[in-house]
């Protein structure tokens, strides 16, 4: 099975249940994003992802009361419900993370001068990287760097596993690049080659690095600069997403529906037309319904100076200068 079909099964789990109550329907189609299954986090193992929010959740609780943590330099200003509203913790706290050391002791590789011999020489290259990436203009944040960019840097100084930290994060595109130096394609798009046992090569055919994930240390004094960079990490789980789309749906036709609404059925679509004046014989004439025939044909071109050729039909043929009139004209279809 194709890569891409996989990926979509995994994500798009979907069942039949029997249709809410007054829906008028016998079945619906619910999504199951695979968060029944036990999962692992900062070396404890949970039932599923919800009770692992939870259990961080009410940790987060507990410090927050705590006078000392909220001592510390950059502290947001906030209620302590606000707080845990925007938290996902342990991955991301709209407040100083309580759970770091523990991360680095999870991830971590302690550097030992006598049996690591780590060593690069400075990276020299162009990095430049042009800002019409879907990723990066998801979002937009002053001083923003395409991780494009940052791929770069991450592959020549690091390796898989290894943990990059970043001080002044932004909306995370330090985190997104060391997530995407995983996808061989994504590599290969930086003019990369990818040799056996998942090597990078550069232009000359000496070994680079290694295509693997990155850990990541996200921390920004902006809560809002961080909160951002979690939504690009963090992606919701899809039967989240889709009851939250829905949800926002249904509310925004609950409270605006009436403006669509008349008494021949629900207003589908609507035409804005300019509308002209004669100054000859002052005829108000409206665009759509001189220049559109029943199927749609644009017929109105423009007329020479003086002459009423290239009218449609629809138009007077004693007009000659019309002007438009700072007045549209609705017209609407009716429809389901």
């Amino acid at each position: 099975m194709p890569k891409r079909d996989q990926d979509q099964r995994r994500l798009f789990k979907e069942k039949l249940v029997p249709a809410d109550p007054g829906s008028e329907e016998l079945f619906k189609t619910e999504y199951d994003a695979g968060n029944s299954e036990p999962v692992e986090c900062l070396g404890m193992t949970f039932e599923n992802d919800q009770k692992r929010r939870e259990y961080f959740l009410e940790r987060l609780r507990e410090r927050l009361k705590d006078p000392e943590f909220r001592k510390i330099e950059g502290f947001p200003i906030g209620e302590d419900e606000d707080i845990l509203a925007l938290s996902d913790p342990p991955y991301y706290t709209a407040c100083p993370n309580p759970w770091i050391a523990d991360f680095i002791k999870l991830y971590g590789k302690p550097y030992d001068p006598e049996t690591d011999n780590y060593h690069r020489e400075p990276f020299a290259a162009d990095v430049s990287e042009g800002k019409n990436d879907p990723i990066y203009n998801a979002h937009s944040y002053h001083t923003k760097v395409p991780h494009k960019a940052i791929m770069r840097y991450i592959l020549h100084y690091t390796e898989p596993g290894d943990i990059v930290f970043d001080g002044f994060c932004g909306t995370g595109m330090t985190g997104v690049a060391a997530q995407m130096v995983s996808d061989p394609k994504a590599i290969q798009d930086l003019g990369y080659r990818i040799a056996t046992k998942r090597a990078v090569l550069g232009s000359d055919g000496t070994r680079l690095s290694e295509v693997g994930q990155r850990q990541t240390i996200l921390i920004d004094l902006s809560p809002f600069a961080t909160f951002v960079a979690s939504k690009y990490l963090l992606l919701p789980e899809v039967s989240s997403f889709v009851d939250e789309a829905l949800s926002l749906v249904n509310k925004v036709e609950k409270e605006l529906s009436w403006l669509y609404s008349r008494r021949e059925g629900i207003l589908a679509s609507a035409v804005w037309s300019d509308v002209f004046l004669c100054p000859e014989c002052g005829k108000e004439i409206v665009y759509w319904k001189a220049a559109y025939s029943d199927d749609s044909a644009l017929l109105f071109r423009r007329k020479a100076p003086g002459s009423s050729e290239g009218f449609g039909p629809g138009f007077p043929s004693d007009c000659g200068h019309v002007f438009r009139v700072n007045r549209p004209f609705c017209t609407g279809r009716i429809g389901a």
